[in-house]
């Protein structure tokens, strides 16, 4: 049973298999894993053990980190690092991976911090990196289903600048930095998974 002083984001619950199954297929010779955007850490501590030939650094924001701490202390593992302060909008901290991975984080930080994302990329991946994104997106222009469209205008009335992403976009922001979309898997309930490689 899930301790109750924890916090919850129980959209991790139900697409944590469905991304473990393409994680575990993507990392099999990867070994450092920058997680952008941790949330409540629920992700790592359930990738980490599926994961163990890897090591699951987990970020956040300041604001965020003692939830994070929380969960990685209520699940602990020998792959799984203390979190690092990380605010895509500021320098990242000075570290090196071969991939990053980030969920259900793109949608909700303003269009901006979406292009710093991809600018602050090539400061911690390396040359034939992964860069690994779950979530929603805008495809050709359209949302992949109507659930989407009301999550997009959900979005917007909390926050203009936020909202779901065009993947067209978040290509040619990968292109800018020196990557190329490898991937693009469609998972449940209008997700979806693309992974983009450093070149």
């Amino acid at each position: 049973m899930r301790d109750l002083s924890l916090p919850d984001a129980p959209s991790c619950a139900r697409n944590r298999d469905p991304i473990l199954q393409h994680l575990r297929r993507l990392l099999t010779d990867r070994q450092r894993v920058l997680e952008v955007g941790s949330g409540t850490g629920q992700h790592a501590v359930y990738f980490a053990p599926h994961l163990p030939h890897l090591v699951w650094q987990t970020s956040e924001r300041e604001e965020m980190l003692p939830g994070v701490r929380a969960w990685l202390a209520s699940a602990p593992a020998d792959n799984l690092c203390d979190p690092l302060a990380l605010d895509v909008d500021t320098p990242w901290p000075a570290l090196s991976v071969d991939t990053v991975f980030t969920a259900n984080t793109l949608h909700i930080m303003p269009g901006e911090s979406v292009e710093h994302f991809f600018q602050r990329l090539p400061s911690v991946l390396q040359p034939g990196g992964l860069l690994i994104v779950y979530g929603p997106l805008k495809i050709a222009g359209a949302f992949i289903g109507p659930s989407n469209a009301d999550f997009d205008l959900w979005l917007k009335a909390r926050n203009p600048l936020s909202g779901i992403r065009a993947l067209e976009w978040l290509d040619q922001l990968a292109a800018d930095a020196g990557f190329k979309r490898e991937e693009l898997n469609y998972l449940p309930a209008n997700n979806q998974l693309v992974v983009w490689c450093r070149e």
